[in-house]
């Protein structure tokens, strides 16, 4: 299974090669926006367009191209509306996530060619496992909200669709090169062969991205790889995809204290130990090293100018571990026996242990969608599977006691199943008005045995109702109101909490789009109600993942406001703003012993307002300055409104250049780009975490709440320099 679905797939791209060099067949009439229009009928099912009443933004290649330089992509997402990003190394490269309307990455659907991409245990988004994906994608859709339905994990802050790369029509060869600050550099080498016998395309990249981080010891080593082919013609396109990557990264999820943050804020507690004469060290391979394999293969086919469909079978293989240096470490947790010796019984020791994760996820994806004039119809759905494997080794003891080779110290496993189905409509009333609908049922089962879930055999049935108008007001303005209702279900780590609940949202979205040639902007009020909600507590568990759990009733409100400018040839501004509050309703705390009802408080990570522009100048053609901003202010790591949880508030500038060389030579053209972030060597901290534990349990009526606090500094000033040169 692990590898049978990649044969299959790599059998179909050298096919493909053989076909075009071979078999002889009519001419294309297709030109090359018609080729672009085929790849995004790939995620027409699950995207939106301005006609639909959702909440969205896009970032086409160019976008993503002018800040690419080996940042991951919830970076180059910075400066959509409502993100907030945060990375472990502090410099973009390794670790990195991203929140949305103040939800986490486990509250984002993610897909990549309708493919679901989030992890089915943790539904976390794991970028890293794909370094330098960003130069394989033509363009991206974040939908803030609910959105609509969509594959995989229910959205309950934002989906975000991925397309890669479309067919080119002619070949190209491409060599990207970028270094910067902490020993930061980039290198990929990319090809196409354009359309051979104007159906059969194949492309590909190769990438290598390496970086010693901002924070002492966070280092990055990461390999990616992208193959894909395609073949094409009036009313057929199939894509068959593998990609991947190799990450190892120095762990840096264990943050700093305040008083480290002011006297050292580069310092990483990561692999520290005490050696057998007291002396401080630190363990030189307290590392994460994953292994992630991808494989899609999508036939997509036009019946009749109504009825086109899609089909798509995918194949996910990962595995990897991290490993610890651990000091003092109980026999008991590792199944050893105490040791008697002439001096005592020995029943603890250093050691080193890695903790695996071996997993496979695959499944299919399909829909089917009918158009005319008035109306647009899709049905669709998924089946998805993923099957996890978690367990542990010690690979190194002072004292092994009764230990063999590759012993377990535990082994645990889990099954997860996924199916949705879904029937989305938008209908023409008139020439003003479209009504759109979206019904969804989801059923989700998922089966564990770990120590820290417990036993676990629970299955969920989700039904998923939305429904949105739109009103043309005229060619440029429209206005459009929505509703969508979601659910979702726990992930791995909600169940070390006990046992919690499946959360619900019921999401209104009210909007007006204006469009003209000089200005367009859109403006949207939200109100999303939770029961249930599974909230971030600020706490992390052992292995540095955070920990949520459910706080009954809460809400956010706010509104956003994204805008383009354009002032004449020369100047261009993209400024957006989110004003929010974010509650939840009457909660409760125990504090010093007693339960407390503390009202509505802040939900955390959630900050009231951010706000981000794009200034950009273009003196001559070629050439393009850019002034980045971005603003966030201060939030809450926990739910109790303790000022010792705040994050300060924080504004941060980069400037980006970009020159292209036009060239007569077999290079035709060399991009230059350069980036400087924080360009005003800001100190600030973008994430962290909060936690609370009692003291003095012998005396319960003198039980004291203790509350503490851990950072994850970002970098100060720093750069990125690049050049690609095109054949």
């Amino acid at each position: 299974m692990k590898q049978l679905f990649s044969c299959v797939v790599l059998l179909f791209l050298c096919a493909l090669s053989t076909f075009a060099q071979t078999n002889k067949v009519k001419d294309s009439t297709l030109q090359e926006d018609e080729t672009i229009s085929l790849d995004e009928v790939l995620v027409s099912a699950i995207r939106v367009t301005s006609k639909t009443p959702v909440t969205f933004s896009n970032m086409s290649k160019k976008d993503i191209k002018k800040r690419n330089l080996g940042q991951d992509i919830p970076v180059l997402m910075n400066y959509l509306p409502s993100v907030v990003t945060t990375t472990d190394a502090g410099a973009g490269v390794g670790y990195t996530g991203i929140r949305v309307r103040g939800s986490d990455a486990t509250r984002v659907n993610v897909t990549i060619n309708g493919i679901p991409y989030n992890d089915a245990e943790s539904q976390g988004t794991f970028w890293v496992n794909m370094p330098d994906f960003a130069s394989s994608v033509e363009n991206l859709q974040l939908q803030r909200g609910v959105g609509t339905s969509t594959n995989g994990a229910g959205a309950f802050g934002a989906s975000l669709n991925l397309l890669t790369d479309a067919i080119s029509e002619e070949s190209y060869g491409e060599i990207s090169s970028s270094v910067g600050s902490f020993n930061t550099q980039k290198h990929n080498i990319k090809f196409s062969t354009g359309k051979l016998n104007d159906h059969v395309e194949i492309s590909g990249r190769l990438s290598l991205i390496e970086s010693d981080g901002y924070i002492d010891r966070a280092s990055s080593d990461l390999k990616s790889y992208f193959l894909q082919g395609a073949y094409v013609d009036e009313s057929t396109l199939i894509k068959a995809l593998v990609f991947g990557g190799h990450e190892i990264t120095y762990q840096a999820w264990n943050g700093i204290d305040s008083e480290m943050l002011e006297s050292d804020r580069r310092f990483n507690t990561a692999g520290m130990y005490t050696d057998e004469d007291g002396n401080v060290q630190f363990y030189d391979n307290e590392v994460d090293d994953y292994k992630q394999d991808h494989a899609q293969l999508h036939w997509n086919e036009k019946w009749n100018s109504n009825w086109n469909t899609n089909f798509a079978l995918h194949y996910t293989y990962g595995r990897g571990y991290f490993e610890q240096y651990r000091e003092d470490e109980s026999f008991e947790d590792y199944n050893l026996e105490p040791i008697t010796t002439a001096d005592g019984e020995i029943s603890s020791t250093d050691l080193i242990r890695r903790r695996w994760l071996d997993n496979d996820f695959y499944g299919t994806t399909f829909s089917a969608n009918y158009q005319d004039d008035n109306f647009d119809l899709i049905l669709g759905g998924a089946w998805n599977k993923y099957e996890g494997d978690h367990f542990g080794e010690v690979i190194w003891a002072r004292y092994a006691s009764n230990s063999e080779i590759r012993d377990r110290y535990y082994d645990d496993n889990s099954v997860k199943t996924d199916f949705n189905i879904y029937g989305k409509a938008s209908f023409m009333l008139t020439n003003k008005l479209s009504l759109f609908g979206d019904l969804q049922y989801r059923r989700v089962t998922y089966k564990a045995n770990g120590e820290d879930t417990g036993l676990v055999d629970d299955e969920f049935d989700f039904f998923n109702p939305k429904a949105g108008i739109t009103y043309n007001v005229n060619n440029q303005n429209s206005i459009y109101f929505s509703y969508a209702r979601a659910n979702r279900e726990p992930n791995r780590n909600d169940y070390e909490n006990g046992s919690p609940k499946p959360e619900k949202l019921n999401d209104f979205e009210l909007g007006w789009r204006y469009g003209s040639k000089a200005v367009k902007w859109n403006l949207n009020a939200y109100y999303m109600r939770y029961k249930d909600q599974l909230v971030l507590t600020g706490e992390l568990n052992d292995v540095g993942a955070p920990l949520r759990e459910n706080i009954g009733d809460s809400y956010r409100l706010g509104v956003e406001a994204d805008a383009t400018i354009v002032f004449n040839s020369k100047f261009i501004v993209r400024p957006n703003v989110s004003l929010s509050t974010n509650k939840n309703i009457d909660f409760y705390f125990e504090r010093d012993g007693s339960l407390r009802d503390l009202g509505n408080t802040t939900i955390a990570y959630s900050p009231s307002f951010v706000g981000s522009n794009i200034f950009t100048y273009l003196p001559v053609n070629n050439l393009q300055f850019s002034l980045l901003s971005k603003y966030v202010s201060e939030q809450y790591m926990g739910n109790i409104d303790s000022d010792g949880s705040k994050l300060s508030s924080y504004f941060v500038n980069d400037f980006n250049v970009q020159y292209e060389i036009q060239t007569n030579t077999f290079i035709d053209s060399i991009i230059l780009t350069g980036l400087v972030n924080n360009i005003f060597d800001k100190k600030y901290v973008s994430n962290g975490y909060f936690y609370t534990y009692d003291d003095n349990w012998t005396d319960p009526n003198q039980v004291t709440t203790i509350e503490g606090a851990g950072y994850y500094p970002q970098a100060g000033i720093n750069f990125l320099i690049g050049a690609t040169f095109m054949f």
